[in-house]
């Protein structure tokens, strides 16, 4: 069994991937349509959208499957990300990198899997949206084509997600500006008055002669 490789920009994608903010969160409506989907397309009883972090790959959506992650080394997904385009295993038994993988030797057992990289704008990939089958196949060019269109929706929908959480935050940040702001002249404001109050007693004051 090939152990999943490590890109060479390793660092750098994970940096990147932890600036989408998206590890651990709750499943979300917009990713699950795009994972049932592909599925149906694809006519595959599982489908999943990965992210691969350090040392494992995380499902932020799925279909067939009720694990919610798995160990990267083992991965199909860790070689898809070296992958420019479509990663295809007909397979997996036959297949020297995979054959002996616990995936396929024991539950899902997994036979076919085709992955596409979730790749941001800057050419990195995040993980990958991929169908899996118990039995040996391909996909037809249509089909193809269609998990590649899909996957670049997904990309689409992690980076809307990106910018609105950015948005949040810096929303957040002017409201703390402003109200400290605030702040800052009420303190001002206050010594202002003190400082006039000092003032003007001291003019009450009657001067000795």
């Amino acid at each position: 069994m090939k152990l999943a490789p490590i890109p060479k920009n390793e660092s750098k994608r994970i940096k990147v991937l932890w600036q989408y903010d998206i590890l651990d969160t709750v499943p979300e409506e917009v990713f699950d349509d795009l994972t049932e989907l592909a599925a149906r397309i694809c006519e595959a009883p599982i489908a999943l959208i990965t992210l691969v972090d350090e040392d494992r790959q995380w499902f932020k959506s799925k279909v067939g499957v009720t694990i919610n992650e798995t160990s990267r080394d083992i991965s199909f997904c860790g070689h898809a990300i070296e992958q420019s385009d479509l990663f295809i295993v007909p397979d997996a038994t036959l297949d020297k990198r995979f054959a002996k993988n616990p995936l396929v030797t024991s539950e899902p057992k997994i036979r076919f899997y085709a992955g596409a990289p979730l790749i941001t704008p800057d050419g990195y990939a995040l993980g990958t949206l991929c169908v899996i089958d118990k039995v040996p196949r391909e996909l037809r060019p249509d089909q193809k084509q269609a998990l590649r269109v899909l996957a670049r929706h997904v990309m689409t929908q992690l980076e809307l997600r990106r910018h609105s959480r950015e948005l949040v935050r810096a929303h957040e940040a002017h409201q703390q500006v402003e109200s400290e702001l605030k702040r800052a002249h009420a303190e001002l404001a206050k010594v202002r008055r003190e400082l006039q109050r000092h003032k003007t007693k001291a003019s009450s004051k009657p001067r000795k002669r």
